[in-house]
């Protein structure tokens, strides 16, 4: 798998991670220990990049009794997302004692009381319990806000929707991104899976075979990955199997303009 720096001054990371909303926001033993092998499996694959927070349920919990004693194997990626005074340092708490005490990448989830939670970020990374600071948001209307944020020079990385349908990020968020040197996850490549509700034609499997595609789940995430704008990509699953088949996706050859385009195409509610 790819491997790219996570922004200017970032580590060197592979390219496709593994998002945790829902997937592992389950409860009791025979779930959380099928869970654990997913992660388990991930990390087999090669996957190294973990994305959480605690408005994921059970998640942040359920990731790292997964990683276990793999704890150093991964980059975990988690968040606050306090919604009420004092809800950060709980949460912030709660995260360290699930990740052996530090956070290689601490996000301000949707821009939730940032100014409240930055601070306390930015002071967690000063003492090296947090490794980068990084600001998310999942709503397009938010968009400008999150940019002028960006742009306050305070952060590390941003996080935000993007795929082969919805390229609004291509507007604003992936120039700016590029200009300051920041690092780029995207959540929700595979549209939280609407966009596998058709297979992939027999005539995108033709034109992507040589890319190394034998899914549409593939087609997607490289789809993604071909914006070398983009450093870590993040798709969900509650299966093992499929955490191999998506760190497939992040080696090259990347697609084209066109190959970008006939994906998108057929995408569209028109095709």
């Amino acid at each position: 798998m790819e491997r790219r720096r996570l922004g200017r001054n970032g580590p060197e990371l592979p390219v496709v991670g593994m998002g945790t909303w829902k997937v592992l926001d389950v409860r009791g033993p025979a779930l959380e220990e099928e869970r654990h092998r997913v992660v388990q499996a991930a990390l087999d694959a090669g996957i190294r990049v973990f994305d959480s927070s605690p408005m994921y349920g059970e998640a942040e919990r359920v990731l790292g009794a997964g990683l276990g004693a793999r704890r150093k194997e991964a980059f975990v990626a988690t968040k606050v997302w306090a919604k009420a005074p004092g809800e950060c340092e709980r949460q912030i708490a709660d995260a360290l004692s699930y990740y052996a005490g530090t956070i290689d990448l601490y996000q301000v989830h949707n821009l939730s009381r940032i100014e409240e939670v930055l601070p306390r970020l930015k002071r967690l990374k000063e003492t090296g319990t947090v490794g980068r600071v990084g600001l998310t948001h999942w709503d397009p209307s938010s968009f400008d806000a999150l940019a002028s944020w960006m742009e306050k020079g305070e952060v590390d990385t941003v996080q935000f929707p993007y795929n082969a349908l919805d390229r609004r990020a291509e507007e604003r968020l992936l120039p700016l991104a590029e200009e300051l040197g920041l690092g780029v996850l995207v959540m929700v490549p595979l549209g939280s899976g609407r966009l596998l509700s058709r297979p992939l034609p027999s005539s995108l499997e033709r034109r992507f075979r040589d890319k190394g595609v034998t899914s549409l789940a593939q087609a997607l995430l490289k789809w993604v990955l071909s914006d070398p704008r983009v450093h870590v990509v993040l798709p969900a699953t509650s299966r093992p199997e499929r955490t191999a088949e998506n760190a497939q996706a992040g080696s090259p050859p990347w697609f084209e303009a066109e190959d970008r385009e006939a994906l998108s195409a057929f995408l569209r509610p028109s095709a």
